[in-house]
């Protein structure tokens, strides 16, 4: 028995050894993946940081772009409300002026009250340039169908065909774009002799 007992011994000494030189390999190979877990928890980090500075962007974007939504529809509402001020201020000298002609009628001459008509008309001419209206009075021009509104055709031996001889109606236009089309009667063919 007690040869088996050293038997024992040295087998349990043998395993102890093997599992002593395990342990460092143990140990190697988990100092090995330790080092493999930290750079991994070391690289999600970084992941989910650059994450949240882009879910930070996206939020600053979209509020940013909400912003210049708001500004614009609140541009757009200012100028639907006062973009006619720049006209009223033209128009108020006209307004004056029909007033003082109201005024002064009863004791005004015919002559005097069409010279207060004229002047009335050459502000309300001037408020209107001031805006950016023009008037078209195409007398003598060819006719242009974008700009005129052909009312009659008149044969007319003074006049090229196509011309516009009389306007029933002055057109303006702002800017570039027409208001209203001029009414006029265009120059037809000369007439025969014989009709």
């Amino acid at each position: 028995m007690m040869v088996q007992d050293g038997d024992d011994r040295l087998k349990a000494d043998a395993d102890s050894e093997d599992s002593e030189g395990g342990s460092d390999a143990a140990e190697q190979a988990g100092a090995d993946s330790g080092d493999s877990e930290d750079a991994e928890l070391a690289e999600l980090q970084a992941i989910r940081e650059l994450a949240a500075a882009n879910h930070d962007r996206y939020l600053r974007a979209v509020a940013e772009l909400d912003n210049v939504r708001k500004r614009a529809a609140r541009d757009v509402e200012k100028a639907r409300r006062y973009g006619l001020e720049r006209l009223a201020q033209a128009l108020l000298p006209v307004i004056d002026s029909l007033e003082a002609g109201l005024a002064s009628a009863e004791q005004a001459t015919a002559e005097s009250l069409l010279d207060g008509k004229r002047a009335t008309m050459r502000l309300m001419n001037s408020a209107l340039e001031q805006v950016g209206i023009k008037e078209l009075d195409p007398h003598g021009e060819p006719f242009d169908p974008a700009l005129h509104e052909a009312m009659a055709v008149a044969p007319s031996d003074n006049a090229e065909p196509g011309t516009v001889i009389e306007v029933f109606q002055k057109g303006y236009s702002i800017h570039d774009r027409l208001l209203r089309a001029a009414r006029v009667v265009v120059a037809g063919e000369p007439a025969e002799n014989g009709e």
